[in-house]
């Protein structure tokens, strides 16, 4: 009675082995890293990495080791001294190359990397950095994809033949025809260009009214969330920032993380910029409909511009900020479709002006009846004009900025223009020192109640006692060990969710002893109380714990940020600690007492 098959006990012990090893890497601590990141999100080769790591030796800078994760170069040093010489080194050589973030690098050996372990990754409360809450303005993304479809609507009827005014009204697209017959053509026209879009009948059988469906509404919000988490997450990139988190929250809201930034001024900038870039053809003649006037910077005329843009930055593919004839400059690279459009444009409007149009959008606080309200303000103004002097295709340049404006358009150009403008709603920084007494009070509490507990079950229930304590700690390394493999953020809040499953899980033994000293009480033979005790006290246990787990998931699928770091390590806690509880004890206590005659059981 009482004995697992041998199968069952091998396989307890390959599970305990494993999550040993998973755990393994976060006894090692960290050590001052480079990590270099290509700007073009290509993978860093390996011969590349050597001629750096050669390059570093020869100027006395010897990283401790080098090697490439993710696609991306990691270089070890010593001391936080060499670190930085190198960051200056190789900032110089690789600017134009690869982006060189300061980071900690786990200091494991080569054997544990070539498993593809990492310890388990701290939240920005225990590592220190910037916290930034930006909110998208969902409003700017409709009237952005309104204004799209009305310059597609006038191509459409203008390529039907069909004479037409279309202007934007709110969320409203009105079109004007000449004639009602011209009318009844137009709608159907768009009807088969976008079944989607509904066509109403304007104030006159020569008018329609456009308008977006809720569907294509909600479509085009989540569209903006999600093109601007992508484009934040390339911003970072170029940034160079090690690890960070970019990740939507509620309807409207973004997260972004950066751990091991102190400064968030210039990041504050290039976050929330909404800069991007449109090419239109200068109307000389200044009689055209749809032209209309736009201021230039310092140093440029105002001019009055054709309506119909050439390309804008969701077609540029790349730039380059440098030099050109001793002026700062930027080298632009469209995409194909923006290659063919800039090709015909150019063709057909030799010695024509053209302009480069830069469009930034700024929300501003204004005080109303004592209350202060935001409006969202849109600048436009002409940085360059120049006369076509030849045809060209994807590659150009423009100039007119200076070195800082030069670099600072070329990444966020780089890195893609956001589909909607985004506003800093909360910003928080959180120093290293911070950081690390956040982690000393954290793990304190973890060994404080720790300890308490191994005292109490080894005193008052003696063996068992023991048996559970041992389970505690395997439970203990399975959650390590889970976060690792799974790379989930440990968070204070998530210390927390670990300190109440110590709890939890001694809970889950004191059922099952207590179960089996009424067992005892009531004279029944210690192996048939081993075994009576286990099965009465599993539904309890089960119940309980999931219960438990359920209010987890709801809160990991409705809480924000600190709330899901709880609700991730309480959820791994509660399967961690049912094993361990459950089978893990009841394979040791059948190992120490199984199928031998018992005369008291030391409970």
């Amino acid at each position: 009675m009482n004995r697992y098959p041998a199968w069952l006990n091998l396989l307890l012990l390959g599970i305990v082995l494993l999550g040993i090893v998973l755990a393994l890497p976060n006894i090692y601590g960290s050590v001052p890293a480079l990590q270099l990141a290509p700007i073009d999100s290509s993978e860093f080769q390996e011969e590349r990495l050597k001629q750096v790591v050669s390059g570093l030796e020869a100027e006395g800078l010897s990283p401790e080791t080098a090697y490439i994760v993710d696609g991306r170069a990691v270089l070890r040093f010593a001391s936080v001294d060499q670190q930085q010489k190198a960051s200056v080194t190789l900032g110089d050589r690789l600017s134009r190359e690869a982006s060189v973030a300061l980071t900690l690098a786990p200091a494991l050996p080569a054997w544990l990397r070539a498993l593809g372990l990492q310890p388990m990754s701290l939240g920005l409360d225990l590592r220190g950095g910037v916290y930034f809450l930006l909110e998208v303005d969902m409003d700017a993304a409709i009237e952005t994809r309104l204004e799209s479809y009305r310059q597609t609507l006038a191509d459409l009827l203008r390529d039907g033949r069909l004479r037409n005014r279309v202007d934007l009204d709110g969320r409203e697209i009105t079109v004007r025809l000449t004639t009602a017959e011209d009318a009844a053509s137009a709608s159907d026209l768009i009807r088969d260009a976008d079944p989607d879009l509904l066509v109403l009948d304007g104030d006159d059988d020569r008018t329609l009214r456009v308008r977006m469906s809720e569907q294509q509404i909600k479509d085009r919000q989540d569209f903006a969330i999600e093109q601007n988490i992508t484009t934040l997450r390339n911003r970072v990139n170029q940034l160079g920032v090690a690890e960070p988190l970019v990740q939507r929250q509620g309807v409207d809201r973004i997260v972004v993380q950066l751990p091991g930034v102190q400064d968030p001024n210039r990041l504050d900038d290039i976050l929330t910029a909404t800069a991007t870039l449109e090419f239109r053809l200068v109307d000389t003649a200044g009689d055209l409909p749809g032209s209309r006037r736009y201021e230039g910077r310092p140093g440029e005329q105002a001019q009055i511009l054709k309506r119909e843009v050439i390309v804008s930055g969701d077609q540029i593919i790349d730039a380059e900020s440098g030099f050109s004839e001793g002026s700062p400059a930027v080298f632009i690279t469209l995409d194909a479709s923006g290659g063919e459009r800039m090709l015909a444009t150019t063709r057909a409007n030799i010695q024509k002006p053209m302009s480069a149009v830069f469009i930034e959008s700024r929300r501003e606080a204004i005080e109303s009846n004592g209350q202060i309200e935001y409006q969202t303000v849109r600048s436009e103004e002409i940085i360059n004009t120049a006369t076509i002097q030849g045809i060209f295709k994807n590659r150009f340049q423009i100039t007119g900025l200076t070195p800082v404006e030069a670099r600072d358009l070329a990444l966020l150009l780089r890195a893609g223009a956001l589909a909607a403008p985004v506003y800093k709603v909360e910003e928080r920084t959180i120093g290293p020192s911070l950081g690390q007494d956040n982690i000393n009070r954290g793990f304190n509490a973890v060994k404080i109640g720790f300890i308490a507990v191994i005292v109490f079950m080894a005193i008052y229930y003696r063996g068992f006692g023991l048996i559970a304590n041992l389970a505690l700690l395997a439970n203990l390394v399975f959650i390590v060990s889970l976060l690792s493999l799974l790379q989930a953020s440990l968070t204070l809040p998530g210390i927390a969710g670990i300190v109440l499953t110590v709890g939890m899980a001694v809970d889950a033994n004191v059922l099952i002893f207590e179960r089996i000293r009424e067992e005892l009480a009531a004279g029944t033979v210690p192996q048939q109380a081993i075994t009576s005790g286990y099965d009465k006290a599993l539904s309890s246990i089960a119940d309980a714990n999931i219960t438990t787990l359920i209010a987890a998931i709801v809160l990991f699928a409705f809480g924000t940020g600190p709330i899901k770091g709880f609700a991730i390590t309480l959820s791994l806690g509660i399967v961690t600690s049912m094993f361990t509880s459950i089978i893990g004890t009841r394979a040791v206590v059948n190992l120490l007492f199984g199928g031998r005659k018992l005369s008291k059981l030391s409970v």
